[in-house]
């Protein structure tokens, strides 16, 4: 039997801020969205662009690279993976946040 990995790359634009939260335990995480954008041609042969946002968070060095080397608008390229988590609303009804979560890296720009 084959060991499926749970692997995501991106290479896209910031769209925010990272926002910066620091632990009492010395931890440190980083929430952003990340946008990349799909060319397509449709029927007719017109070309169209299609932009995706992506909930990203990092944690340790990883957050500690985005927060110094990101902004609004830095291309990043990340390695990750995708983490789902399962919630109840005020509502009370079930609901899931999917997002990646960044081990690796690089500012592009």
């Amino acid at each position: 039997m084959k060991i499926m990995r749970n692997q995501v790359q991106l290479i896209g634009n910031i769209g925010i801020d990272p926002e910066i939260t620091n632990f009492e335990s010395g931890a440190k995480k980083v929430r952003f969205t990340l946008a990349t954008n799909e060319r397509y041609v449709d029927k007719e042969g017109n070309k169209h662009d299609k932009t995706f946002w992506h909930n990203i968070h990092a944690w340790g060095p990883t957050a500690n690279y985005i927060a110094k080397s990101g902004k609004k608008g830095t291309q990043l390229a990340i390695t990750g993976k995708l983490i789902t988590r399962k919630y109840l609303s005020k509502k009370g009804v079930s609901k899931s946040f999917t997002s990646i979560e960044v081990k690796n890296a690089v500012a592009l720009s």
